[in-house]
């Protein structure tokens, strides 16, 4: 079922657009580094933050409109427990995120 709370929630829209705009970039930048990479062009440091930034713009959106589908949608003591176990989940995919990040960074 689906609530109508969530489904309207005036930021879903802006969500779903700013993930879908993210990913596009995202898979655009990887797309356009492979191709300089395969050519044996050098890769400026500097423009790994495109599709890092982009990636985590996808991240960022994602755990928002997981929010707003499974906390806010909550009711009662069932809320705290949905907002503890959001927290959870977002803190291990933002580390994740993070970790990522500072190998693809440690590795250059």
């Amino acid at each position: 079922m689906t609530n109508p709370t969530t489904q309207h929630h005036p930021w879903r829209k802006a969500l779903l657009i700013t993930e879908f705009s993210a990913l596009f970039v995202l898979l655009g930048s990887m797309m356009l580094l492979s191709g300089r990479a395969q050519q044996g062009l050098e890769i400026a440091t500097a423009w790994l933050l495109l599709p890092a930034l982009a990636s985590l713009a996808v991240f960022m959106s994602f755990l928002g409109l997981m929010y707003l589908r499974w906390v806010a949608a909550a009711e009662g003591k069932a809320q705290r427990l949905h907002k503890l176990l959001f927290a959870l989940l977002a803190a291990a995919l933002l580390s994740v995120w993070a970790y990522a990040i500072v190998q693809t960074v440690h590795s250059l």
